[in-house]
């Protein structure tokens, strides 16, 4: 008999959990996600989880259903072994409670003291096994939530680890308000979800035990699931038999097992009555089943109906360390409790003013003064206004034009588009764009010149060179990608080629905008992809890993020349006259502070460098398919150009769409990528582990080894 999909665990409550051990808790997420289980956490210890865990195994088995029992972690007690004699469980002892210490102490200190740590491989196989031997499993926690098992993993941890959810074993008398309050509140704050509270020993002899059910009911976020009555000796057969008979009435196992099917078809159904999707021809999309994504977790992201997938393309290119990453989620929450929002015109706050500060240290020297916004477009078109200001506010009035490359790509607004390379979206808005000189873009494998590297001499630049000699006084700036162009189709360019660009704005007095929105935060391998070359562009413009995909948030730094230059009396209305209701967010900025710490704390660049090389060399077996035409990677940026002849470089016709077909057969084989036309794009977050880089370029060399 299959339960809609649920699984029961029982615990008590505590708090985070240490990445340490989340990689061999995620291998295993794809097999937890089928399973049914829920843990059974209380407010504190002797709140009754064990009673409570025993009374819904007894309702589940007189519905013909198939229960199990596991208590990971034990000290002291006979609890493990109670479960198993009252539910005629007949596993194995080492599965029902892999991890047993003799002193009732905290689990932490229990297992240290007998110098045996917690061994969560164990508990993580004993987990699997069970689930394949029983249709449902209930599962029993020590203390509570913030109960520590090892060095920075508390029992919330291990719950996220496993991926089910709790009911929460509240107390019936006076105290449990608070705590059963702060106990749901941690865990849903925490991203645990919770099915409901269950009251248990409710004898109902005193105000506040016939009080608090109604209270918690108004005041709790979740159900109250049942209010389990005191009985006298409820180990006993007899007792056993009575709280049966009782749970089966007490608690509502409808709401418990409730699974969210229908909401899935709810949810579907609306979307396509009202969703306009970015980027999207909207007829396929209403013809297709939508993926929905309900949940996240490391480097992986879960839909609706229980699936997860590596994501591959860290969430269009801003995640970095993983989705629901303590030390972020736990920032975010410390500022929500102080500040949600705040203007910056005229005002000032914390979380903005030390960011700018952290970004100043750590970009090119020379840029000092920082402009936020809320998109990499934003953040250009901040940059492009900049520098055309600055130009008139320098007495030049006439360099009022830009040069841009082809096949570049920096937003979607109008000023964006009008600097961008990629003729498709020229042509589509052409009337409503301003001008800008084009020039070439150092693309190899499609060289202009048809040259090949490096005996080219970077030929690619006589375009640029051609514009910026004839029209240099009238150019404010040129605007280029870094090293990679990225939505352009992952060009990486040739080493050397943005040295030159910068020495030709020099020599031609015209500013650098570097919009490293893409490339800049680690995914080139190096903090900033300038960094490369030694570069210091005159406007730097960020966005995208910033906040480690948390929040949007942009930044444009200048130098302080460029900024000097907007300096003057009130009347002189040298003002620079650009700002939205949300620039420089107290959230966004948390979050970015907490990305930079743990870049510092982790060592991410560090750590980064034999990730690269291993996918430099993984990559190579790519070149074998027949439809392959050139692997491009910088660091943590890989494009894979399919073409349709190989010998010519022919390229596939757009409608044919051969790169969404590519990165929907990669979703059978659980990996989420997006396209860049006949571009496969390979940009996962930086904390991905070697094992979890092998699942995702396994899955997208037999996505496209289908192509024809």
């Amino acid at each position: 008999m299959i339960v809609d999909g649920l699984w029961l665990i029982v615990t008590i409550c505590h708090m985070p959990y240490a990445i340490c051990h989340m990689p061999y808790a995620i291998c295993h997420i794809s097999y937890f996600s089928m399973l049914k289980a829920i843990f059974i956490t209380a407010t504190d210890t002797g709140a009754g989880k064990t009673i409570i865990s025993c009374a819904i195994g007894l309702a589940l088995k007189k519905k013909g259903i198939d229960v199990g029992v596991m208590k990971p972690f034990q000290c002291a007690g006979d609890d493990a072994e109670f479960l198993c004699r009252a539910l005629g469980i007949k596993d194995e002892k080492d599965l029902v409670n892999p991890c047993y210490a003799d002193e009732p102490l905290a689990p932490h200190v229990a297992f240290k003291r007998q110098n045996r740590p917690i061994d969560l491989k164990k508990i993580f196989d004993a987990y699997e096994e069970l689930t394949k031997r029983h249709e449902f499993l209930i599962i029993e926690g020590a203390g509570g939530l913030l109960v520590p098992l090892k060095n920075n993993y508390l029992v919330s941890d291990f719950i996220r680890d496993l991926d089910v959810p709790i009911v929460i074993v509240a107390r019936a008398g006076l105290g449990t308000l608070n705590h059963t309050l702060l106990t749901q509140r941690y865990a849903l704050d925490y991203g645990i979800k919770v099915k409901g509270v269950i009251i248990n020993n409710y004898q109902g002899k005193t105000a506040a035990e016939k009080t608090n059910p109604d209270v918690l009911k108004e005041l709790l976020d979740v159900p109250i699931l049942g209010i389990v009555p005191w009985l006298k000796n409820v180990k006993s057969k007899d007792g056993l038999r009575r709280l049966g008979k009782i749970a089966g009435k007490n608690i509502d196992l409808k709401t418990l097992l409730k699974t969210e099917k229908s909401a899935t078809r709810k949810l579907i159904k609306q979307d396509k009555d009202f969703l306009w999707h970015p980027f999207t021809q909207m007829r396929d999309w209403l013809k297709d089943e939508p993926l929905i994504i309900e949940e996240a977790k490391g480097c992986y992201l879960k839909d609706n109906q229980g699936k997860w997938y590596l994501d591959g393309v860290s969430s269009l290119w801003v995640n970095v360390h993983g989705h629901r990453k303590k030390e972020i989620d736990s920032a975010l929450i410390r500022q929500l409790n102080k500040l949600a929002h705040s203007t910056l015109l005229g005002l000032g706050n914390v979380p903005a003013i030390e960011l700018a500060k952290k970004l100043v240290e750590i970009v090119p020297s020379g840029l000092r003064k920082v402009f936020y916004s809320d998109s990499g477009s934003s953040a250009v078109e901040i940059a492009l206004k900049i520098a055309y200001q600055f130009w008139q506010h320098s007495g030049e009035s006439a360099k009022t034009k830009f040069i841009h490359l082809e096949n570049s790509y920096h937003g979607d607004t109008i000023g964006a588009v009008s600097v961008g390379g990629i003729d498709l979206f020229r042509k589509t808005y052409k009337s409503l764009l301003f001008e800008s000189y084009p020039a070439d873009s150092p693309y190899c494998y499609r060289c202009p010149k048809g040259k090949n590297y490096p005996g080219c001499n970077f030929e690619c630049l006589d375009s640029l060179k051609e514009v910026l000699e004839k029209q240099y006084s009238s150019i404010a700036a040129l605007i280029v990608e870094p090293l990679v162009q990225a939505a352009g189709g992952i060009i990486v360019w040739p080493e050397g080629v943005y040295r030159k660009m910068r020495e030709l704005c020099h020599k031609h007095n015209v500013l650098l905008i570097a919009d490293e929105v893409a490339v800049g935060f680690g995914r080139t391998g190096a903090m900033f992809a300038s960094e490369w070359e030694g570069v210091r562009p005159d406007i730097l413009c960020l966005a995208k890993g910033i906040t480690a995909g948390y929040l949007p948030l942009a930044a444009t730094l200048t130098t302080q020349k460029i900024f000097d230059a907007f300096s003057g009396e009130y009347k002189e209305q040298k003002t620079f006259f650009h700002g939205h209701t949300y620039t420089g967010n107290p959230l966004a900025c948390a979050a970015a502070l907490a990305n930079l710490e743990l870049f510092k704390k982790e060592k991410t660049l560090q750590r980064l460098q034999p990730k690269i090389r291993f996918l430099r060399r993984e990559l190579e077996k790519f070149k074998k398919l027949e439809h392959i035409g050139d692997i491009r990677q910088k660091g943590f940026m890989v494009g894979i150009e399919l073409v349709k002849n190989k010998e010519t470089k022919e390229p596939y016709p757009w409608e044919e769409r051969i790169g969404i077909k590519v990165c929907q057969k990669a979703r059978e084989y659980g990996v989420i990528l997006r396209p860049l036309g006949n571009v496969i794009v390979l940009m996962p977050p930086l904390a991905i582990s070697k094992e979890e880089l092998k699942q995702l370029l396994d899955a997208a060399y037999k996505a496209m080894s289908f192509v024809q």
